[in-house]
């Protein structure tokens, strides 16, 4: 049976800029930001998400954050771009376990299916009537950013649609 589990100690970054300023991010980061459009690229205790041409989403564990984002202003500095501090914004929520895809599908218009939406792929969609980011991280594994005030009602409507596949 899948699992929900409430995911802390990330901080969150929106990177906009055109492709030098996102290959020079990169080699701030510590991670080749990716490149391929809905691919998520991770690494020591970081993790990049494509979400346009221009915009990444960077997922950075707490004990490393002063020294990336510092490392990314400095990097940076001079050139045109956004680099906005979203962490108290949204939270994480990691989905696992036998029935991930069928729970996750219950409000996800999308083709969840591992042939369609492969380990490593990225996208904004929709759970419901939420907005989310949905990056899958392992065959049975998502890993799901939410904006802070609508994760109440993420995190019951997976609950109520894992009740409904116990019976």
């Amino acid at each position: 049976m899948s699992e929900v589990t409430l995911l802390s100690g990330l901080g969150r970054l929106s990177l906009r800029g055109t492709p030098e300023v996102l290959s020079v991010a990169g080699a701030a980061f510590g991670l080749p930001l990716p490149q391929r459009a809905c691919r998520a690229a991770e690494g020591d205790a970081r993790a990049a998400l494509w979400l346009g041409p221009d915009e990444q989403l960077l997922l950075v564990q707490q004990e490393v954050w002063p020294g990336v984002l510092a490392a990314l202003i400095s990097g940076l500095q001079g050139m045109p771009h956004s680099l906005v501090d979203i962490s108290q914004r949204q939270i994480a929520l990691h989905i696992g376990g036998a029935g991930v895809t069928e729970l996750l599908s219950a409000g996800c218009p999308l083709d969840l299916h591992l042939r369609a939406f492969p380990v490593g792929m990225c996208t904004r969609t929709l759970l419901a009537k939420a907005p989310i980011v949905l990056w899958r991280t392992a065959a049975e594994e998502f890993h799901l950013e939410v904006w802070r005030s609508l994760a109440p009602y993420v995190q019951q409507l997976l609950r109520e649609v894992a009740r409904e596949f116990e019976h």
